[in-house]
């Protein structure tokens, strides 16, 4: 195979940049594919994204994961092994304009030298359907190949029609083991760190840690580090810990971790696990999301998932959720946590939602049950004449207070909707049920 042509090929004239003062992190971005860490996922032999850039034959993409993952390095690598011109615009400050701009040079390219373009559109998310539409017809018809960087869902941001043209590829945060790595290579690479002072391995590998699998934020804390002691000092856990500042929580209300860790919440409540549970409620949390919301979710879960085998937990819940509203944050914290225990520990059941499913589908086939006359209410003028409520058997005039009458509609007499579990108070309550239903003779 021929020589990868690498990122420094890419035309650097229009910066006005010295690569010397360019920070760390874009100093040292992948040079080739070769130096390229992570995401194997999506880039092992054979791959349809790693035959794109090896072979020079871009397709249009939405590259999708969190920040410094290598969504830029890769757009890059794109262009450069396809000998395509880089266009590079943020939808954060782009609008329509700038990009029929970009349209407008790549048709010219396109007519008078053939060159493609690879126009990387950083954010994508954050251009509304209007925009993301002016778009659509370079794809279409191949003026341009569209690379789209976002850290948000792109199922949820980006219009389907133009995701429909576009391959999606979620690229991963980094394991801690390659930005270690990133970081070794900073501090003996021609790119990196010029005279670096003394690096304690502790010190590296805090920040691999606590980057949170960004590269880019590693990178630019260890040459922070680094330039706060000075060539001839030494760069410590707390040197690392001053120069990071920032918090390991990486968190979007509005984005898959909103529903990624309610829904892990829910899900290690339901598994009875309060370790689980008290974990992904921390992050939340710590994440700042509305107290509000996690509490609605403890409530429908207490019917949900536990129902009649422990009624408590609804009441558990409830109070939860009001102590939320009285109290808030922080100290609500605490109501959350007792909450999230009890719920965790508490006797599972779904007999609630189960027996609902199963009544609401007798409904969807047969339509809204006949109630039988003793059953309607008799509570207007004229009810008695039409025979409403007439005969109806109260059920405290018998000891156990179960009725004898028929109370089901005549096309649904037979049906059995509740079926408890053996779990909890519902044990119980299933031997109630067994005993009202032998009254009954059902």
């Amino acid at each position: 195979m021929e020589r990868l042509f690498e990122i420094d090929d890419l035309p650097r004239g229009r910066t006005g940049v010295d690569a010397n003062e360019l920070p760390l992190a874009a100093r040292m971005r992948p040079a080739s594919l070769g130096e390229f860490v992570g995401q194997d996922h999506v880039l092992g032999r054979g791959s349809a994204l790693r035959t794109a850039v090896e072979d020079g034959r871009p397709h249009s993409m939405i590259l999708y994961g969190p920040p410094g993952t290598g969504k830029t390095t890769l757009a890059r690598l794109l262009a450069v092994n396809a000998r395509a011109a880089f266009e590079e615009a943020s939808a954060v400050n782009a609008g329509r304009a700038e990009v029929r701009e970009v349209l407008e040079r790549a048709a010219h390219r396109r007519s008078t030298s053939g060159e493609r373009t690879i126009f990387f559109l950083d954010e994508i998310h954050r251009f509304n359907k209007a925009q993301q539409d002016t778009l659509l017809p370079a794809v279409e018809e191949g003026l341009v190949v569209l690379v789209g960087a976002t850290t948000e869902n792109p199922y949820f941001e980006v219009n389907s029609a133009l995701l429909s043209r576009c391959r999606i590829y979620e690229l991963r945060p980094l394991a801690e083991e390659h930005i270690l790595a990133l970081l070794r290579r900073a501090l003996g690479d021609d790119r990196g760190i010029v005279d670096a002072p003394r690096v304690e391995e502790d010190a590296l590998e805090f920040l691999a840690t606590r980057a949170a699998g960004d590269a880019r934020s590693a990178l630019s804390a260890l040459e922070l580090a680094c330039e706060t002691v000075g060539a001839g000092g030494a760069v410590t856990v707390r040197v690392a810990e001053d120069a990071l500042q920032r918090s390991a929580i990486l968190y979007d209300k509005g984005g898959d971790l909103h529903y990624d860790l309610i829904s892990a919440w829910i899900k290690a409540t339901r598994g009875s696990d309060p370790d689980a549970s008290l974990l992904y409620l921390a992050a939340m949390i710590e994440g700042g999301e509305d107290p509000r919301f996690i509490a609605r979710r403890m409530v429908v879960l207490a019917s949900e998932d536990i129902g009649n085998a422990d009624p408590r937990a609804l009441e558990v819940a409830v109070a939860a959720a009001h102590a939320v509203e009285h109290v808030g944050m922080p100290e609500c914290a605490l109501n959350l946590s007792q909450a999230a225990i009890y719920l965790a520990l508490a006797p599972k059941s779904n007999t609630a939602i189960k027996a609902l499913g199963r009544a609401r589908t007798w409904v969807r086939e047969h339509g809204t049950p006949r109630p039988p006359a003793h059953l309607r209410s008799a509570a207007y003028p004229g009810a008695r004449k039409l025979g409403r409520g007439e005969g109806y058997d109260y059920p405290h005039d018998h000891p156990e207070g179960v009725s004898e009458q028929k109370l089901m509609p005549a096309d649904a007499e037979g049906e059995h909707f509740l079926e408890l579990s053996d779990h909890g108070k519902e044990r119980e309550l299933r031997e109630r049920l067994e005993r009202i239903r032998r009254a009954r003779g059902r």
